[in-house]
């Protein structure tokens, strides 16, 4: 596969899973199950008032490569550039899109770039309070949040740093705890988005994803503070031979923590057959549907590509043209193949 293909696989993945999640995000098993049926659910369903919705999930891992890309630039044409405090940056603009009605959107140019100009991410879609109050208490660019939050909104938005850094796996760990810690502040947080990163930059390299875990576990061991997200990530490599694995996710949690929405979703990628299995276990369960289905659409996507995804899941996802130019822009960036003038103009540098 190409680089393109494994980060548009990704994102698309991830955004599929999202929207398989959406619906059921607060249910217990037992609802979703009576409400869908004893295999649970298996399409997409309405949320929001769409079928097909995306969350804020989706919403903060296309602001991520926005600000990704954004770094690339500033650092390929500047020779500076730090970029947690670039995509820390994109998440302000996001902030933005929560906290009020595109109609007040002007010509500012704190909001440049194409991406916030695009008003079908001017909608709030049960955004965590912890992202929107740290977002909205920090007063300069890359600067750590004051909580103590290590709920999962860093590790459902962080897959694409395997990438940026994709030659350097450990570098790519490092990039993603710095960046989840602008808005939470428990190491568990930081740690759940440094070993999904890790794990997504191996799986680039072509390693399988069993290995991949065990690297990210090996970059885990060696941290201090470490130990909750490697107990995690240990705990679901194992489950993963189980013949009732499906019926042990409790095992790991419900989700709505890093670590456990990190495990849920490992688990499920590493155990099911396909990507479709995969997704459809990840979100049928009794927590963060859609952040658990997200990051295992993350992962699997990234391993197996676009082409992998159910077709009527890819044809009816939301956004899922934004998405496609995100994930062209983003291979372009890291190849080096972009003409600068247009590229700046679309991700101005800062």
């Amino acid at each position: 596969m190409t680089l393109y293909d494994h980060i548009y696989g990704c994102l698309l993945g991830g955004a599929c899973g999202d929207a398989l999640g959406a619906p059921v995000e607060f249910l217990k098993l037992e609802e979703i199950t009576a409400r869908y049926g004893s295999q649970g659910i298996l399409d997409f369903d309405a949320a929001y008032g769409v079928t097909g919705a995306i969350t804020d999930d989706t919403q903060m891992t296309l602001f991520t490569v926005d600000g990704l890309i954004r770094a690339a630039i500033r650092m390929s044409e500047k020779g500076i550039g730090h970029p947690p405090a670039v995509v820390h940056h994109a998440y302000k603009r996001w902030l933005v899109t929560q906290d009020q009605p595109f109609e007040q959107l002007s010509s500012d140019d704190e909001l440049d770039g194409w991406l916030i100009r695009e008003k079908r991410l001017w909608t709030r879609r049960a955004p965590g309070n912890t992202c929107l109050s740290a977002l909205r208490e920090s007063r300069s660019f890359g600067s750590a949040a004051n909580n103590n939050s290590k709920g999962c909104g860093t590790v459902m938005r962080d897959a694409s740093f395997g990438f940026f850094a994709v030659d350097n796996p450990h570098h790519a760990f490092s990039l993603a705890m710095e960046t989840a810690r602008t808005t939470h502040g428990h190491p568990s947080a930081a740690f759940s988005s440094g070993a999904l990163a890790a794990i997504i930059a191996f799986v680039a390299q072509g390693e399988p994803l069993p290995h991949a875990v065990e690297q990210a576990l090996s970059i885990l061991q060696s941290e201090h503070d470490a130990r909750e997200v490697q107990d995690a990530l240990r705990h679901a490599a194992q489950l993963s031979s189980a013949t009732d694995w499906r019926d042990r996710l409790s095992e790991l949690g419900e989700g709505w923590v890093a670590e456990e929405a990190l495990a849920i979703a490992v688990l499920c990628a590493l155990a099911a057959e396909d990507p479709r299995e995969a997704i459809i276990a990840a979100v049928n369960h009794s927590g963060d549907s859609d952040s658990t289905g997200a990051i295992a659409g993350n992962v699997v996507g990234a391993l197996h590509g676009p082409r992998s995804l159910p077709t009527a899941w890819v044809e009816r996802v939301e956004l899922g043209d934004v998405i496609e130019t995100l994930a062209r822009d983003f291979a372009a960036i890291i190849e080096g193949r972009y003409e600068t003038e247009t590229f700046w103009d679309r991700y101005p540098g800062w």
